[in-house]
């Protein structure tokens, strides 16, 4: 199995960041479309991004202001059974990010892709927490 790990600080507290990686409006200013969904074992999200890519994932884990975690349940076949995992440290005015991506089953040519995509999207995480800066949905492959 094949795993994306990624480790960053956010200049912000945990419950910020927590906010930003589990509201539906943090999710959409940075990462989705549009998302719904609660932060709650055993509740599901939505994870929008476009009509072929309507995904969802169900919580396995969820503590507030320091760890969220889904397994994708509908997804592209690669991304389908993931699990999604995020885990926030706050040190010091800053919020260390964990974020884990795994289970995937090879290392193919989508997760390279996904893994490239994620610190993309991660970067423009920090930048809506940090700054408040949204990007566009449409511009953010580019940003």
């Amino acid at each position: 199995m094949a795993a994306i790990d990624h480790k960053f600080p956010i200049r912000a507290s945990s419950r910020d960041v927590y906010a930003a990686i589990t509201t539906p409006e943090g999710l959409d200013a940075w990462w989705t479309l549009k998302s719904e969904g609660e932060p709650e074992e055993g509740s599901n999200y939505r994870f929008f991004f476009a009509p072929e890519y309507d995904w969802s994932g169900r919580v396995l884990s969820a503590v507030r202001d320091s760890l969220i975690e889904w397994e994708f349940t509908s997804a592209e076949p690669d991304w389908t059974g993931t699990i999604l995992r995020m885990e926030l440290e706050e040190k010091d005015g800053w919020t260390w990010v964990s974020f884990r991506h795994n289970k995937w089953a090879e290392a193919n040519d989508h997760f390279r892709t996904s893994s490239y995509c994620w610190a993309s999207y991660l970067r423009l995480l920090k930048r809506f927490v940090e700054r408040g800066e949204v990007v566009e949905y449409s511009k953010r492959d580019e940003a």
